[in-house]
């Protein structure tokens, strides 16, 4: 027996009180991860590779997570990661190899459409950013900056709003 919010629950409650919420538990671990890279790539405008890799941990733990997502679906959402990874190599890093794979697990964890729409939100948001910072004339043509706060906050807003 535990004691939460001062009531008393059984075990069996407590296990079909995790089964029952298993996909938002799924979800908000996902946001303390990209919140993780968000500061890390604020910080150092670098990700380090083993948290960024661990993500593939929570992409294969979200399997267990109980949502009703096609496998195909999650596969084509890794996909547009693949895609991003080509761009990358290919622009010479204009976006770089972090951003990729970060993409690549987030399209794995939320489904081709969701990511698809996120990366609208998240490169919406960074041109609003940029027009702004461009005309405050802190930024020039070529500046760069990082872009995974912009995908946190695609992400967090989406799961806030109930999209995935």
């Amino acid at each position: 027996m535990f004691q939460v919010f001062g009531t008393q629950l059984m075990t069996g409650s407590v296990t079909a009180f995790i089964m029952d919420n298993r996909w938002i538990m799924c979800q908000l671990l996902f946001a303390v991860y990209m919140s993780i890279l968000a500061i890390m790539d604020i910080k150092w405008k670098k990700l380090s590779l083993s948290v960024l890799l661990s993500g593939f941990i929570i992409l294969a733990a979200g399997l267990l997570c109980g949502r009703d997502i096609h496998m195909i679906v999650l596969a084509a959402g890794a996909g547009v990661g693949i895609v991003f990874l080509v761009v990358s190599r290919v622009t010479d890093e204009s976006l770089g190899y972090g951003d990729s794979i970060l993409i690549l697990i987030m399209g794995g964890f939320i489904g081709f459409w969701n990511i698809l729409s996120l990366l609208v939100a998240a490169f919406s948001m960074a041109a609003l950013f940029s027009i702004f910072m461009l005309l405050r004339k802190k930024f020039h043509r070529k500046s760069a900056f990082p872009f995974v706060p912009f995908l946190t906050a695609a992400y967090i807003g989406g799961m806030i709003i109930g999209a995935y």
